[in-house]
């Protein structure tokens, strides 16, 4: 009587733990995207970035939708903006050494933190944005 219930179990289970095919496709629509190849030498790449980099934030908008997430709340021993006594053990280091910490990333705090398209500069605008409202 037991090895019956076998013979219905065992395909059933095949039949829902390998179909990749479905799992294959949804992956596949999930993360499709539309980019462009360029061949060293072609102008594509070029357009490309040129029409990034007009793309203009304010400091404010970078500090949003990136530092807040940390920042705000002092997630993984982030200073918090607005609390100097954080901050404070951290200005001898310099600007430049808390820009690059900023840039490349320090501790448990991610490369740019959460802004993966920001540039030096932005990043730099913003630590400098954090410390003028913390000290």
């Amino acid at each position: 009587m037991k090895n019956k219930y076998y013979l219905f179990i065992i395909p059933l289970c095949a039949v829902f733990l390998f179909n990749g095919k479905k799992y294959d496709e949804s992956v596949i629509e999930r993360i499709h995207l539309q980019v462009n190849v360029c061949l060293e030498g072609q102008e594509c790449g070029q357009v490309a970035q040129t029409s990034l980099s007009k793309v203009s934030r304010s400091v404010d908008q970078i500090y949003v939708s990136g530092c807040a997430a940390c920042h705000d709340a002092g997630v993984a021993g982030a200073p918090v903006t607005g609390i100097a006594s954080q901050w404070t053990n951290r200005l001898p280091k310099g600007m430049d050494m808390l820009v690059n910490n900023a840039y490349n990333g320090y501790n448990a705090m991610p490369a740019k933190g959460l802004c993966a398209d920001c540039s030096k500069d932005e990043i730099a605008s913003v630590v400098k944005y954090m410390l003028d409202k913390s000290i």
